[in-house]
């Protein structure tokens, strides 16, 4: 017997025709779940899923639309599908808890008490620097100007401005590592 045949008796409850059907579209379905699921069990489950639901939902099929076997290698398909995209679904799942359920090895409120102290202490070696020294340091440091346009900016030679910058720079750099 053909599957279209053997599908019709298996609506009617045909437990006789179920098993021949089985033993017909096993192997397909199988196949094709297996092609697109990639794991051998879950393939398997989800065989076995489809071949349940093959025997409840028989009644469902419409000979008229087409052949046995294309709709019952649609259902796999659906179904296996569904399966990696639930599983997808639930990695991503936890991958976002246990973003969220991370915590930093290190004690926050001490890093930032910690960062706000280092930002004073430069503040005040900057406050050590002449003006010409602090300006040229703040608009190229802190503004992400090129020397070039920092001398532009303050309308001084290059020269000058490189020479403040080195000069300011080393003051900072004792003024930081003094009070370290």
């Amino acid at each position: 017997m053909e599957a279209d045949e053997l599908l019709l008796l298996v609506a009617r409850g045909d437990q006789k025709a179920f098993e021949q059907l089985y033993t017909l579209v096993s192997g397909p379905v199988f196949g094709l779940v297996r092609r697109v699921v990639r794991d051998p069990a879950q393939s398997e489950e989800v065989s076995q899923e489809v071949l349940l639901e093959l025997w409840r939902s028989a009644a469902r099929f419409d000979p008229g639309r087409g052949s046995a076997l294309s709709w019952i290698l649609t259902l796999a398909h659906r179904r296996a599908v569904d399966r990696v995209r639930s599983a997808r679904a639930a990695g991503e799942r936890e991958q976002r808890e246990a973003q969220r359920a991370h915590h930093p090895a290190f004690d926050q409120v001490s890093e930032e008490v910690e960062a706000g102290l280092e930002r004073e202490w430069v503040r005040r070696c900057l406050n050590r620097l002449t003006t010409l020294q602090r300006q040229s340091v703040t608009l190229a440091y802190y503004e992400g100007y090129t020397y070039r346009e920092v001398a532009e900016r303050l309308s001084l030679p290059l020269g000058t401005v490189k020479t403040r910058m080195r000069d300011g720079l080393t003051r900072l750099r004792d003024c930081l590592g003094g009070a370290a």
